[in-house]
């Protein structure tokens, strides 16, 4: 068994024959052994809108495959500009109609503004988690933090019964406690110096995880195998197997986490007991399945 959490249709690219739709994705899956995907939609955020797929796209494409695809839902926190707002029937909709988690949350934002703090409340109380973006860039898409990630610990500390799966290249930078100034929205390189603010927060609060989705959790896993290799091992309880593969083309030649994921199973790199956690387990139990 093989669960993506971290699965998108739409399309990332200018060119249109890259629209990955779900008959793409679902072959994608076959092709690459994986057999549920959780689909995230990003287009109620006007930074996520490129990706052309909202939580409506999402809910239906997952009707025509019930059994392989798994629907997340998304809110824009700004909606009313109130931090008090309540979004309370759109959540009961949502997981009246399948939904098992928010993401990808991804505006332009501090972390830990009052309006994202209560969406990530709202999340937490309908049994939502919450995956998110995180970018140390001045524009484009993605949540801001600070070095060490003192907003993102105060979300888990405010919001304790909400889980946030992390993700993004600021994120997976902050494996190490040296993050180039330079290069902290990409993909370091090199060793993994011990006291990283990801594995601290990982330790100290129960409500993290994260995904292993796309280059940034790729390159954090692989810039130091043995790092990645014990950080995995530590972890096994809150990792969860991703892709996120936006590409159609992505069929002809997997995804880099997708190929160091067979590498780690056919090597047997980590005990069968971690490669199942990672690989399905985890999900399976966050998501209720």
């Amino acid at each position: 068994m093989l669960i993506d959490v971290h699965g998108h249709i739409g399309r990332v690219l200018p060119d249109r024959r890259e629209f990955v739709d779900v008959t793409n994705l679902v072959a994608k899956m076959d092709a690459w052994g994986i057999d549920k995907t959780c689909i995230l939609a990003l287009s109620e955020h006007p930074e996520g809108g490129y990706l052309e797929a909202d939580t409506e796209d999402v809910i239906a494409a997952c009707a025509r495959y019930p059994d392989r695809l798994i629907p997340y839902c998304l809110i824009d926190p700004r909606y009313g500009n109130d931090a008090e707002i309540s979004f309370s029937h759109l959540l009961e909709e949502y997981v009246a109609r399948g939904c098992k988690g928010m993401g990808e949350v991804l505006p332009k934002m501090d972390f830990d503004d009052p309006r994202l703090l209560n969406l990530y409340r709202q999340a937490g109380q309908f049994g939502l988690n919450v995956v998110f973006d995180m970018q140390d860039r001045p524009n484009g898409y993605g949540l801001r933090d600070d070095y060490g990630l003192p907003r993102l610990e105060r979300a888990l500390q405010a919001c304790p019964d909400t889980v946030f799966v992390g993700h993004g290249p600021t994120y997976w930078a902050e494996i190490s406690a040296e993050v180039p100034e330079d290069n902290r929205s990409s993909y370091p390189t090199g060793p993994v110096v011990e006291g990283g603010a990801v594995p601290r927060l990982m330790r100290q609060y129960d409500n993290l995880w994260a995904d292993t989705s796309a280059g940034s959790g790729h390159n954090a896993l692989s810039r130091d195998p043995a790092f990645g290799l014990e950080f995995m091992d530590e972890f096994q309880d809150k990792l969860m197997f991703g892709t996120d593969s936006c590409r159609r083309t992505d069929l002809a030649e997997p995804v880099g986490i997708v190929t160091f994921w067979q590498d780690l199973v056919a090597g047997r790199k980590l005990s069968d007991e971690a490669l199942e956690k990672i690989g399905w387990k985890n999900a399976a139990r966050l998501l209720e399945l």
